[in-house]
């Protein structure tokens, strides 16, 4: 079985839970997923079966989420799961909110939450957080919000629409709302409605997934979730490419950029464009890649 999965998890269901259930039901140990989300989080979960985990990292990074945040209150780990360390009682207007919420549009820079999976020194930033040690230099980073939109405000509780680059952390952006704003906030709801060219409503349940061909007849077709542009090999060119040599006298692409070599239906390779060529990164012999269209 090859391919990817548009998985909806649910609250409670930890990223390496949905994957150890899709193990259970297929019998196939090689599955990963693209973009970890917390428990309390929900929504879209891309997930690669078999060699797929091999494309991971040629998934699209957008991200899409709602979330929903309360105002008034600081907690230690940016969200409700967290314990409450500081309230506030001022109310702010929706005026104020949507000024401070200006401010997170474009290229910013953020600290990640203390409780997350960052690497600091060695170690998880939750790991070190659980030692009960805090740290003050946590690097900071720069990420991207191309969208960030209001969509429900009663003073107390706000409801905003986000779409933003891989690595945003969501919470740390309504930390920031709350410290700018002088009352503190924290995430009180997440949905991911996106990631990459994965949607909320062509997700599947993993409680309607039951069997290994109910996996597999879900899997999406893998031209549709990776955006590259598609190269059909002859014969010849097949077996040049299955013995990992390049293709020559190939002009039409852009140095640098990524090509999916297609064999009778089927994805042969991953290549790139230098020069006149188109060099193999990646190989899938014939017997992994059957792929089952959605």
């Amino acid at each position: 079985m090859f391919g990817f999965i548009n998985i909806y998890k649910e609250k409670g269901m930890t990223s390496h839970d949905v994957v150890a259930c899709l193990r259970r039901i297929t019998g196939i140990r090689r599955i990963g997923h693209a973009g970890t989300l917390d428990p309390a989080a929900q929504g879209v979960l891309p997930v690669a079966i078999g060699n797929a985990a091999r494309l991971i990292e040629y998934l699209t990074d957008e991200k899409a989420y709602i979330a929903k945040l309360h105002l008034g209150a600081t907690s230690t780990t940016c969200d409700i799961e967290g314990e409450i360390v500081e309230k506030n009682p001022r109310i702010v207007t929706k005026e104020e909110f949507l000024d401070v919420l200006s401010n997170f549009r474009g290229e910013i820079e953020q600290i990640p939450p203390l409780y997350s999976a960052v690497h600091y020194k060695g170690k998880r930033l939750y790991e070190i957080a659980r030692s009960g040690e805090i740290p003050e230099d946590i690097p900071s980073r720069i990420v991207r919000v191309d969208k960030i939109k209001l969509r429900a405000f009663d003073g107390r509780d706000a409801e905003i629409e986000i779409e933003c680059s891989k690595g945003t952390y969501i919470r740390s952006i309504i930390r920031d709302i709350g410290e700018k704003l002088n009352t503190g906030a924290y995430m009180s709801e997440l949905l991911r409605t996106q990631s990459g060219l994965f949607f909320s409503e062509n997700a599947v349940m993993l409680q309607n997934l039951k069997t290994k061909e109910d996996v597999e007849k879900n899997l999406s077709d893998i031209y549709k979730v990776l955006p590259y542009r598609k190269y059909s090999l002859s014969y010849e060119e097949i077996q040049r490419v299955s013995n990992g040599l390049a293709l020559n006298n190939i002009l039409d692409y852009s140095e640098g950029e990524t090509v999916l070599a297609d064999a009778d239906g089927r994805l042969a390779a991953v290549l790139r464009k230098s020069g006149t060529q188109l060099k193999v990164v990646k190989m899938f012999p014939n017997e992994d890649v059957e792929i089952c269209r959605k």
